[in-house]
């Protein structure tokens, strides 16, 4: 255990040394959301009332949640970092030592999520001050302790899914155009665009047998009370169920990658 709280650590030390280029990012990715932000008040000022159940409070609040659950969970670099560990040949050091590469990066994920909160929490914090009149409390005392419990599984799932994702590079030189495709793909189906209450129930539902909608979606809906009762439960229960399968399937993609690996000589 120590060994990885020392990974931890020092990720920190590495991660801290990028924080202007951190504090870059966060505050370019306030345009876009800016742009949704005025893009939505304008609807709801030609088309006043709710759409697709959400009022305008609630509108505007979620994509502030986007941004604040984006920070809280995201995964930037890792599976690249993963891509080139392979590709260079630095995980046979790992082969080596009694530390579990899996473990080791979760570890410099952990890091980097400390890091670019430490970075991001304030710049974040001002913009939400700046649209306060649309935050909205939660929507009852148990969201308090399931909605931090749902945002741990999302950020775990996005690891585990970015991940076996970069074990593609075990076969492939590049894989920039499956993290891409697997980008784009999330960030319509998770909820990152607009909230996927938006689309007809059928493919919502559809939507909800894959994993992207527990990436940032549910948590958000927790938040929000549009999931509640024994639909959070289940929904909970539905996101730990793809956080163990993700696992799974990263552990068995790095020992087939093992395989080929080991059998050219890596």
């Amino acid at each position: 255990m120590n060994k990885y709280l020392h990974v931890i650590s020092i990720g920190l030390q590495s991660n801290l040394a990028y924080r202007v280029n951190y504090l870059t990012r966060t505050l370019f990715s306030f345009i876009p959301l800016f742009a949704m932000l005025s893009l939505w008040r304008t609807i709801y000022r030609n088309q006043p009332g709710s759409n697709s159940g959400f009022s305008q409070a609630q509108m505007m609040f979620y994509y502030l949640l986007v941004a604040v659950v984006d920070v809280l969970t995201a995964v930037n670099e890792d599976d690249w970092q993963i891509a080139a560990d392979i590709r260079e040949g630095n995980i046979s050091q790992f082969l080596l030592k009694p530390m579990d590469y899996l473990r080791y990066r979760l570890c410099l994920f952990i890091s980097g999520r400390i890091a670019f909160i430490a970075v991001a929490a304030i710049p974040l914090g001002l913009f939400i001050l700046c649209f306060r009149q649309y935050v909205l409390a939660p929507a009852s005392p148990v969201t308090w302790l399931v909605f931090p419990v749902s945002l741990i599984m999302t950020a775990l799932l996005q690891f585990f899914i970015s991940y076996a994702m970069a074990m593609l590079a075990f076969w492939l030189l590049e894989i920039s155009t499956f993290i891409f495709i697997l980008f784009a793909i999330e960030y319509l189906a998770s909820g990152h665009l607009f909230p996927l209450d938006i689309l007809p129930a059928t493919l919502k539902h559809v939507l909800y047998l894959t994993p992207f909608p527990y990436q940032l979606y549910f948590p958000i809906s927790i938040y929000l009370g549009r999931a509640s009762g024994a639909e959070m439960w289940r929904g909970l229960g539905c996101q730990l169920l793809w956080v163990v399968a993700a696992y799974l399937f990263a552990r068995w993609m790095w020992r087939c990658g093992l395989r080929k690996y080991s059998a050219f000589g890596g």
